[in-house]
């Protein structure tokens, strides 16, 4: 099978070097900055970490270098380059062409329908990745990818990413999965990246325990209202059961933070804010949460250390 990974950023390259070298796919990677491109062409992937260390070669291309149409697409760059990736991918992909996004946040599903015009497969995954330069990865946690709504070529493509070994399920609730998701997002993303503290750290701190707890409830009150089935029954207590069994994770927000790049806030807690807008209710802490992240990103040039 063709495979088409969008984003060389640490779960792209994850993904796509797996793919490579224990399934024995036919993978590219798909990138905007030429340069970049090049790089990854000359050095190749370099992954490190709970599985042991490999190094694969996997093409990198550019939109305009694509020549043949994948088999599967599978989405991983940051939410808020959703729309410019859907316009890039729309002359390259052919109607029986799969397209996946296991982006976090909401909204990337819709947006990428929008302008592919066909239907978009989602999901989640729990793996733990860090990037720790141009085509350097470290496999830092392993677990579930679940994609859905059932699709008789996702039965495929789940046998092949269990082969690269992602452990991976097909699910009709994809809503409710995706929903989950976000939930623990919410709770851990922008405070490691307010604090600049691993993921285990924030539920042993009075204050930073109770801030994760009431957006939480915000967020359960929006799911509520929505209609929206979670995939488990109490979000606080999975939160800090995340957060335990990453401790030594350093969240894709916080990595952002340190490195000086726009993060996904306005597609985590944005988003939940702006679902309690249009339900008539308010989420005070999210919307508190997401005016902070923005301060960070837009005073990386000020900041003292």
């Amino acid at each position: 099978m063709r495979f088409m990974i969008v984003g060389p950023g640490a779960m792209g390259l994850l993904f796509a070097a797996r793919l490579r070298k224990f399934a024995d796919q036919d993978v590219m990677l798909l990138d905007y900055k030429k340069e970049r491109a090049d790089l990854l062409n000359k050095k190749g992937i370099k992954v490190e970490g709970i599985r042991g260390e490999f190094h694969v070669h996997v093409p990198a291309l550019t939109g305009e270098e694509v020549t043949i149409a994948p088999d599967f697409v599978m989405i991983f760059v940051k939410a808020y380059n959703t729309r410019d990736v859907a316009y890039e991918i729309k002359g390259i992909i052919e109607p029986d062409t799969l397209v996946i996004t296991l982006q976090n946040g909401l909204g990337n599903i819709e947006a990428l329908e929008a302008i592919i015009e066909r239907k978009v497969y989602g999901g989640i995954t729990a793996e733990g990745a860090t990037l720790l330069g141009p085509g350097h990865v470290r496999h830092a946690g392993y677990g579930d990818t679940i994609i859905g709504p059932f699709h008789e070529r996702l039965s495929n493509l789940r046998d092949i990413l269990d082969k690269a070994g992602f452990r991976t399920e097909i699910r009709d609730d994809i809503d409710g999965i995706v929903w989950g998701k976000l939930m623990i997002n919410i709770a851990i993303n922008p405070l490691t990246a307010i604090t600049r503290l691993k993921n285990g750290m924030l539920p042993r701190i009075d204050g930073t325990r109770r801030i994760m707890d009431e957006c939480l409830k915000e967020a359960m009150e929006v799911a509520r209202k929505k209609g929206i089935k979670l995939p488990y029954d109490d979000p606080v207590e999975k939160a800090r059961e995340v957060c335990i069994k990453t401790a030594g994770n350093i969240s894709s927000m916080l990595q952002d933070v340190l490195a000086g790049r726009p993060t996904e806030i306005d597609f985590l807690n944005g988003a939940i804010v702006r679902e309690a807008e249009r339900l008539g209710i308010s989420a005070p802490v999210n919307n508190t949460l997401v005016h902070l992240v923005h301060a960070i990103q837009e005073t990386y040039q000020e900041r003292m250390v």
